[in-house]
């Protein structure tokens, strides 16, 4: 028997059941692999961003922290530039997360327990600006909810002095070389060694009775 020829309207309703299967199996696929996660961003300053990354890796809901540069005028600033006090950066953490999953109010309480809040313009054995605490916040709602957070923390602190960190609002953030990316994974050793040499985790006992790993 001749094969007849297929009418055009014919060709069409295939090409649209063809379409509609690849459709469906690409559905199933994104189903099958999770929803993409929301992420924002919020961005920390306190001191060596060495010791800055652990507290929030550990936290669920945390996909990324980078260590870099916040907080001056100079442009693609170096380590060299920026430890040498010249540029005005602060050294910093940026952490991306999913709020679905963290919360920023969680992030800020994770971030005054890493801190010293009673110094300024220092943390622990690092002096200058550049290794001052901040809170960088990118929008009207990490402004208030780092300045409620502050205000919350001033009533219940354990400790006398009062907190002097400020909420600054963000500028651009210069990511840090890449040795000095997840240095505590990549050199326990060395940053053990400095860690304790610096003397951040005794301040951190004596101001909020334990300190982050």
């Amino acid at each position: 028997m001749p094969v007849l020829p297929l009418r055009r309207g014919a060709l069409r309703l295939l090409f649209l059941a063809g379409m509609a299967i690849l459709a469906a199996g690409a559905s199933a696929q994104a189903t099958k692999s999770g929803p993409t996660p929301r992420t924002a961003v919020a961005t920390f300053a306190g001191g060596c961003f060495w010791c800055m990354e652990p507290p929030f890796d550990k936290l669920d809901g945390v996909l990324e922290t980078t260590s870099g540069y916040m907080g001056g005028k100079e442009r693609q600033p170096t380590y060299e530039q920026v430890s040498a006090g010249a540029t005005g950066h602060a050294e910093v953490v940026q952490v991306r997360y999913d709020p679905s999953r963290v919360t920023y109010e969680r992030l800020l309480e994770v971030y005054w327990r890493s801190v010293d809040p009673t110094v300024k313009d220092r943390q622990f054995c690092d002096v200058g600006s550049q290794y001052r605490a901040a809170i960088f916040v990118h929008d009207d709602a990490q402004r208030s909810a780092a300045e409620s957070s502050r205000a919350a923390l001033e009533k219940t602190k354990p400790f006398k002095a009062p907190i002097v960190t400020p909420v600054v609002a963000a500028g651009e953030f210069w990511p840090a070389e890449d040795y000095h990316q997840d240095y505590y994974l990549k050199n326990p050793l060395r940053y053990s060694y400095y860690r304790t040499g610096c003397g951040r985790d005794r301040r951190l006992i004596e101001l909020w009775g334990s300190a982050p790993k």
